[in-house]
């Protein structure tokens, strides 16, 4: 089941994509949070019978999923050996695999819808770069999660741009300030149900900037696979519905290229996930 949240006539509501339709079920939830912890067991009939309207969806404006999440979208680095690789040669450095998940956080404020213009200002960054990644999202509440309960937590998935700005990550120790300019987040373009999505795969993930394919991996990749980055994060730390987790992002990024490589204004960037779908946005002009 693919879920959307969307506005139409300056009406934000969330609804369920069958082919080029959407059927608003704003009548079961309010809003895709509300959605999430009310839980799908109920959602089929309902929204078959109750129904406010049919609309399609290029009469509509696609938001991200979770236009505005409760807690900041945690977001795991250095996930796949070869952006390992290409990050710490890019530093001149040897390359080393993580022993433990390397985590770090993107302000809620930076989330962006799947097809929406994304902010630049050279007073503020000139090294935006794109990260294509499979996030999930926390289906309920969870601590100490085991890595063989973990698959039971999700509630489904959709995919992220991890966008970044790099001369703010190697100006600071921390990553927080460089992944969370306001609108460097994009993500949809619709929560793709746990049941319809199959893992373990091998799903191609890529991204394109003006057409041109700039990262080509497949999720399988992963170093730390999704139940133990559920396992880790729960960890003595609860997990709460409507998290959004980002799982890492394979080799292909701006900065590590030779020269480096960045997002300027005009640029159209997509990130594609198969068998989930794609995002398409557009750098605006400064």
């Amino acid at each position: 089941m693919k879920l959307v949240t969307y506005k139409q006539n300056g009406r934000i509501s969330i609804g369920i994509v069958q082919q080029n339709n959407i059927i608003d079920i704003s009548s079961y939830a309010p809003d895709m949070l509300g959605l999430i912890e009310r839980g799908l067991d109920e959602l089929n009939p309902q929204a078959l019978n109750d129904a406010d309207a049919i609309s399609t969806l290029d009469d509509v404006e696609l938001l991200a999923p979770i236009p505005n999440p409760k807690r900041n979208i945690m977001c795991l680095g250095l996930n796949y050996a070869e952006h390992v690789r290409e990050s710490y040669e890019a530093r001149g450095r040897q390359s080393e695999l993580p022993q433990y998940p390397v985590i770090f956080n993107k302000a809620t404020t930076s989330v962006n819808g799947p097809y929406a213009d994304i902010p630049y200002d050279t007073a503020v960054s000139t090294e935006i770069d794109w990260e294509a990644e499979l996030a999930i999202v926390i289906g309920r509440t969870g601590k100490n999660i085991s890595a063989s309960d973990a698959m039971q937590y999700i509630f489904g998935y959709t995919i992220l741009n991890d966008m970044t700005a790099r001369d703010m990550q190697k100006n600071g120790k921390q990553y927080f300030k460089g992944k969370s300019l306001d609108g460097h987040c994009p993500m949809g373009p619709w929560i793709l149900t746990a049941d319809a999505f199959t893992y373990p795969g091998k799903n191609r993930i890529t991204s394109r900037v003006n057409g041109v394919t700039k990262q080509a991996g497949s999720i399988d990749f992963m170093i730390f696979d999704i139940p133990a980055i559920i396992a880790y994060l729960s960890k003595g730390m609860t997990l709460l519905p409507g998290d959004i987790i980002a799982t890492g992002t394979p080799s292909g990024v701006g900065f590590a290229r030779t020269p480096p490589e960045f997002l300027k204004p005009g640029d159209i960037v997509e990130c594609e996930i198969e068998g989930v779908g794609i995002i398409r946005n557009r750098i605006a002009s400064s």
